[in-house]
Protein backbone atom coordinates (compact mmCIF):
# COMPACT_ATOMS: atom_id res chain seq x y z
CA UNK A 1 0.00 0.00 0.00
CA UNK A 2 1.42 3.22 -0.94
CA UNK A 3 1.62 6.32 1.01
CA UNK A 4 -1.65 7.80 -0.68
CA UNK A 5 -3.53 4.67 -0.23
CA UNK A 6 -2.42 5.02 3.72
CA UNK A 7 -3.68 8.41 3.93
CA UNK A 8 -6.80 7.48 2.70
CA UNK A 9 -7.20 5.00 4.88
CA UNK A 10 -6.49 6.91 7.58
CA UNK A 11 -9.32 9.42 6.62
CA UNK A 12 -12.03 6.68 6.95
CA UNK A 13 -10.49 5.72 10.32
CA UNK A 14 -10.78 8.95 11.46
CA UNK A 15 -14.89 8.84 10.61
CA UNK A 16 -16.62 11.89 11.07
CA UNK A 17 -20.09 11.20 12.77
CA UNK A 18 -22.15 13.43 10.61
CA UNK A 19 -21.26 12.71 7.51
CA UNK A 20 -21.73 9.03 8.43
CA UNK A 21 -25.39 9.97 9.70
CA UNK A 22 -25.57 11.84 6.14
CA UNK A 23 -24.75 9.16 4.59
CA UNK A 24 -27.14 6.88 5.89
CA UNK A 25 -30.40 9.01 5.82
CA UNK A 26 -29.46 9.70 2.16
CA UNK A 27 -29.39 5.66 1.29
CA UNK A 28 -32.56 5.31 3.46
CA UNK A 29 -33.64 8.20 1.74
CA UNK A 30 -32.99 7.59 -1.25
CA UNK A 31 -34.51 3.68 -1.46
CA UNK A 32 -37.70 5.37 0.23
CA UNK A 33 -38.28 8.24 -2.53
CA UNK A 34 -38.47 5.50 -5.10
CA UNK A 35 -41.21 3.14 -3.70
CA UNK A 36 -43.88 5.57 -4.52
CA UNK A 37 -42.88 5.64 -8.23
CA UNK A 38 -42.76 1.57 -7.59
CA UNK A 39 -45.85 1.42 -6.30
CA UNK A 40 -47.87 4.17 -8.76
CA UNK A 41 -47.13 2.01 -11.11
CA UNK A 42 -47.94 -1.22 -9.93
CA UNK A 43 -51.20 0.03 -8.67
CA UNK A 44 -52.54 1.82 -11.79
CA UNK A 45 -50.89 -1.57 -13.71
CA UNK A 46 -50.16 0.82 -16.57
CA UNK A 47 -46.80 3.39 -17.60
CA UNK A 48 -49.14 5.18 -19.27
CA UNK A 49 -47.61 9.24 -18.71
CA UNK A 50 -44.24 8.01 -17.94
CA UNK A 51 -41.98 8.94 -21.28
CA UNK A 52 -39.80 5.78 -22.71
CA UNK A 53 -36.95 8.30 -23.55
CA UNK A 54 -36.86 9.65 -19.79
CA UNK A 55 -36.58 5.44 -18.88
CA UNK A 56 -33.86 5.11 -21.49
CA UNK A 57 -32.50 8.31 -20.40
CA UNK A 58 -32.70 7.93 -16.45
CA UNK A 59 -31.57 4.06 -16.61
CA UNK A 60 -28.29 4.98 -18.90
CA UNK A 61 -27.44 7.61 -16.73
CA UNK A 62 -27.44 5.58 -13.29
CA UNK A 63 -25.92 3.24 -15.09
CA UNK A 64 -23.17 5.42 -16.13
CA UNK A 65 -22.92 7.47 -12.71
CA UNK A 66 -22.73 4.12 -10.79
CA UNK A 67 -20.00 2.68 -13.20
CA UNK A 68 -18.31 6.11 -12.65
CA UNK A 69 -17.87 6.20 -8.87
CA UNK A 70 -16.36 2.38 -8.86
CA UNK A 71 -14.23 3.69 -10.96
CA UNK A 72 -12.56 6.90 -9.54
CA UNK A 73 -9.16 6.67 -7.81
CA UNK A 74 -10.34 7.60 -4.43
CA UNK A 75 -13.45 4.92 -4.60
CA UNK A 76 -10.96 1.98 -5.34
CA UNK A 77 -8.90 3.67 -2.82
CA UNK A 78 -11.40 3.07 -0.14
CA UNK A 79 -12.56 -0.62 -1.61
CA UNK A 80 -8.45 -1.63 -1.02
CA UNK A 81 -8.62 0.02 2.18
CA UNK A 82 -11.56 -2.43 3.47
CA UNK A 83 -8.20 -4.96 3.88
CA UNK A 84 -7.09 -2.83 6.66
CA UNK A 85 -9.87 -1.38 7.99
CA UNK A 86 -12.26 -2.29 10.93
CA UNK A 87 -15.93 -3.71 8.80
CA UNK A 88 -17.64 -1.12 10.58
CA UNK A 89 -15.23 1.76 9.25
CA UNK A 90 -14.82 -0.04 5.65
CA UNK A 91 -18.58 0.25 5.21
CA UNK A 92 -19.31 3.29 6.46
CA UNK A 93 -16.20 4.21 3.75
CA UNK A 94 -18.25 2.65 1.05
CA UNK A 95 -21.79 4.28 1.48
CA UNK A 96 -21.09 6.98 -1.11
CA UNK A 97 -20.46 4.16 -3.79
CA UNK A 98 -23.74 2.26 -2.10
CA UNK A 99 -25.73 5.74 -2.53
CA UNK A 100 -25.24 5.65 -6.46
CA UNK A 101 -25.97 1.85 -6.17
CA UNK A 102 -28.89 2.37 -4.53
CA UNK A 103 -29.47 4.62 -7.07
CA UNK A 104 -29.07 2.52 -9.59
CA UNK A 105 -30.80 -0.58 -8.62
CA UNK A 106 -34.41 1.30 -7.85
CA UNK A 107 -34.19 3.43 -11.58
CA UNK A 108 -33.33 0.03 -12.90
CA UNK A 109 -36.80 -1.36 -11.42
CA UNK A 110 -38.90 1.02 -13.09
CA UNK A 111 -36.96 0.59 -16.22
CA UNK A 112 -38.37 -3.50 -15.76
CA UNK A 113 -41.90 -2.25 -14.77
CA UNK A 114 -42.10 0.36 -17.50
CA UNK A 115 -41.88 -3.15 -19.74
CA UNK A 116 -44.15 -5.31 -17.82
CA UNK A 117 -47.12 -2.68 -17.72
CA UNK A 118 -46.32 -1.18 -21.07
CA UNK A 119 -49.44 -1.44 -23.21
CA UNK A 120 -48.55 -3.76 -26.07
CA UNK A 121 -51.90 -4.68 -26.87
CA UNK A 122 -55.18 -4.57 -25.52
CA UNK A 123 -58.86 -5.70 -26.21
CA UNK A 124 -60.01 -1.90 -24.49
CA UNK A 125 -59.25 -0.33 -27.77
CA UNK A 126 -61.34 2.50 -26.87
CA UNK A 127 -59.30 3.46 -24.13
CA UNK A 128 -56.06 2.88 -26.24
CA UNK A 129 -57.69 5.04 -28.74
CA UNK A 130 -58.23 8.25 -26.29
CA UNK A 131 -54.26 7.87 -25.55
CA UNK A 132 -53.35 7.46 -28.94
CA UNK A 133 -51.71 10.59 -29.86
CA UNK A 134 -49.33 10.41 -27.10
CA UNK A 135 -49.00 6.61 -26.25
CA UNK A 136 -46.07 5.61 -27.26
CA UNK A 137 -45.67 2.10 -29.99
CA UNK A 138 -44.36 -1.18 -28.74
CA UNK A 139 -41.93 -0.72 -31.21
CA UNK A 140 -40.75 2.41 -28.80
CA UNK A 141 -40.80 0.18 -25.67
CA UNK A 142 -38.70 -2.71 -27.41
CA UNK A 143 -35.94 0.11 -28.53
CA UNK A 144 -35.90 1.28 -25.24
CA UNK A 145 -34.98 -1.92 -23.74
CA UNK A 146 -32.26 -2.53 -26.59
CA UNK A 147 -30.49 0.45 -26.23
CA UNK A 148 -30.82 0.08 -22.27
CA UNK A 149 -29.18 -3.18 -22.33
CA UNK A 150 -26.52 -2.85 -24.97
CA UNK A 151 -25.56 0.07 -22.96
CA UNK A 152 -24.96 -1.35 -19.77
CA UNK A 153 -22.91 -4.63 -21.91
CA UNK A 154 -20.56 -2.02 -23.25
CA UNK A 155 -20.14 -0.48 -20.11
CA UNK A 156 -18.88 -3.70 -18.94
CA UNK A 157 -16.94 -5.14 -21.52
CA UNK A 158 -14.86 -1.83 -22.03
CA UNK A 159 -13.97 -1.34 -17.96
CA UNK A 160 -13.20 -4.96 -18.19
CA UNK A 161 -10.66 -4.76 -20.99
CA UNK A 162 -9.28 -2.03 -19.44
CA UNK A 163 -8.96 -3.41 -16.17
CA UNK A 164 -7.08 -6.23 -17.75
CA UNK A 165 -4.94 -4.51 -20.28
CA UNK A 166 -4.59 -1.05 -19.08
CA UNK A 167 -5.49 0.31 -15.79
CA UNK A 168 -3.84 3.18 -16.72
CA UNK A 169 -6.85 4.27 -18.79
CA UNK A 170 -9.75 3.73 -16.26
CA UNK A 171 -9.26 7.22 -14.24
CA UNK A 172 -10.09 8.58 -17.95
CA UNK A 173 -12.68 5.75 -18.29
CA UNK A 174 -14.73 7.16 -15.33
CA UNK A 175 -14.50 11.06 -16.50
CA UNK A 176 -15.80 9.35 -19.45
CA UNK A 177 -18.79 7.79 -17.92
CA UNK A 178 -19.23 10.62 -15.85
CA UNK A 179 -19.53 12.97 -18.36
CA UNK A 180 -22.06 10.65 -20.20
CA UNK A 181 -23.89 10.43 -17.28
CA UNK A 182 -24.18 14.13 -16.61
CA UNK A 183 -25.16 14.44 -19.81
CA UNK A 184 -27.71 12.20 -20.07
CA UNK A 185 -28.94 13.34 -16.68
CA UNK A 186 -28.99 16.76 -18.07
CA UNK A 187 -31.65 15.77 -21.07
CA UNK A 188 -33.21 13.16 -18.89
CA UNK A 189 -36.04 14.68 -18.47
CA UNK A 190 -36.98 16.90 -21.06
CA UNK A 191 -38.90 13.90 -22.79
CA UNK A 192 -40.80 13.71 -19.43
CA UNK A 193 -41.35 17.77 -19.28
CA UNK A 194 -42.84 17.11 -22.87
CA UNK A 195 -44.59 14.41 -22.48
CA UNK A 196 -46.87 15.57 -19.04
CA UNK A 197 -47.15 18.91 -20.59
CA UNK A 198 -48.57 17.62 -23.79
CA UNK A 199 -50.73 14.97 -21.34
CA UNK A 200 -51.92 17.68 -19.22
CA UNK A 201 -51.61 14.91 -16.26
CA UNK A 202 -49.43 13.29 -14.67
CA UNK A 203 -50.30 9.77 -15.46
CA UNK A 204 -48.74 7.01 -13.82
CA UNK A 205 -45.66 9.47 -12.86
CA UNK A 206 -45.45 9.58 -8.76
CA UNK A 207 -45.37 13.48 -6.98
CA UNK A 208 -44.41 12.50 -4.41
CA UNK A 209 -41.19 10.77 -5.64
CA UNK A 210 -40.69 13.49 -6.93
CA UNK A 211 -41.71 16.10 -3.36
CA UNK A 212 -38.53 13.56 -1.76
CA UNK A 213 -36.05 13.73 -4.54
CA UNK A 214 -35.95 17.20 -6.13
CA UNK A 215 -34.20 18.75 -2.11
CA UNK A 216 -32.72 15.19 -1.75
CA UNK A 217 -30.86 15.73 -5.17
CA UNK A 218 -29.78 18.71 -3.34
CA UNK A 219 -28.77 17.32 -0.68
CA UNK A 220 -27.08 14.30 -2.27
CA UNK A 221 -25.28 16.68 -4.80
CA UNK A 222 -23.81 18.25 -1.20
CA UNK A 223 -23.00 14.84 0.44
CA UNK A 224 -20.59 14.45 -2.36
CA UNK A 225 -18.93 17.09 -2.69
CA UNK A 226 -18.26 17.24 0.60
CA UNK A 227 -16.78 13.54 0.18
CA UNK A 228 -15.04 13.96 -3.34
CA UNK A 229 -14.39 17.81 -3.09
CA UNK A 230 -13.87 19.34 -6.58
CA UNK A 231 -12.30 16.71 -8.04
CA UNK A 232 -15.42 14.41 -8.34
CA UNK A 233 -17.30 16.97 -10.33
CA UNK A 234 -18.45 14.51 -12.51
CA UNK A 235 -19.86 12.67 -9.77
CA UNK A 236 -21.86 15.48 -8.00
CA UNK A 237 -22.61 17.36 -10.89
CA UNK A 238 -25.21 14.65 -11.84
CA UNK A 239 -27.26 15.38 -9.14
CA UNK A 240 -27.51 18.93 -9.10
CA UNK A 241 -28.43 19.35 -12.84
CA UNK A 242 -31.04 16.86 -12.04
CA UNK A 243 -32.68 18.45 -8.87
CA UNK A 244 -32.87 21.17 -10.98
CA UNK A 245 -34.48 19.57 -13.99
CA UNK A 246 -36.92 17.59 -11.46
CA UNK A 247 -38.06 20.54 -9.99
CA UNK A 248 -39.37 21.81 -13.13
CA UNK A 249 -41.84 18.67 -13.81
CA UNK A 250 -42.45 18.94 -10.43
CA UNK A 251 -43.90 22.27 -10.76
CA UNK A 252 -45.82 20.62 -13.88
CA UNK A 253 -46.67 17.87 -12.15
CA UNK A 254 -48.46 19.99 -9.22
CA UNK A 255 -49.68 22.20 -11.57
CA UNK A 256 -51.78 19.91 -13.75
CA UNK A 257 -52.67 18.26 -10.63
CA UNK A 258 -54.72 20.78 -8.57
CA UNK A 259 -56.00 21.97 -11.82
CA UNK A 260 -57.85 18.59 -12.27
CA UNK A 261 -58.93 18.34 -8.87
CA UNK A 262 -60.44 22.24 -8.98
CA UNK A 263 -62.39 21.62 -12.25
CA UNK A 264 -63.65 17.68 -10.51
CA UNK A 265 -65.09 19.75 -7.71
CA UNK A 266 -68.83 19.87 -7.96
CA UNK A 267 -70.10 23.70 -7.99
CA UNK A 268 -72.74 24.00 -5.06
CA UNK A 269 -76.16 25.07 -6.73
CA UNK A 270 -76.54 28.62 -7.31
CA UNK A 271 -79.30 30.68 -5.09
CA UNK A 272 -81.48 31.92 -8.01
CA UNK A 273 -81.72 28.06 -9.45
CA UNK A 274 -83.10 27.15 -5.71
CA UNK A 275 -86.54 25.34 -6.27
CA UNK A 276 -89.24 27.53 -4.30
CA UNK A 277 -92.10 24.58 -4.53
CA UNK A 278 -91.85 20.93 -3.76
CA UNK A 279 -90.52 18.49 -5.63
CA UNK A 280 -93.56 16.36 -5.97
CA UNK A 281 -95.71 19.42 -6.80
CA UNK A 282 -97.77 19.67 -3.93
CA UNK A 283 -98.36 23.29 -2.85
CA UNK A 284 -97.72 24.48 0.36
CA UNK A 285 -100.41 26.91 2.67
CA UNK A 286 -98.23 29.61 1.10
CA UNK A 287 -98.68 28.57 -2.52
CA UNK A 288 -101.32 29.17 -5.28
CA UNK A 289 -103.92 27.45 -3.14
CA UNK A 290 -104.16 29.81 -0.22
CA UNK A 291 -107.62 31.54 0.43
Amino acid sequence: MNAIEEDRCKELRDLSIVNLIVSIVIVIGMLVSYLPQHARIIKRRTSEGISPYFVLLGTTSATSAFANILLLPKSRQDVACCKELETFHCIAGLLGIAQLGVQWICFTFIFVLFLVFFRYGSDDDAEIEELDDHQPRWQTALLVASLTLLHGLAVIVITGVLSAVAKESLPTWANILGVMAALLAAVQYIPQIWTTYHLKHVGSLSIPMMCIQTPGGFVFAASLFARLGWGGWSSWGIFLMTATMQGVLLYLAIYYEIQAHSTDIPKPPSPDNTPLLPSDGHHSEYGTNRG
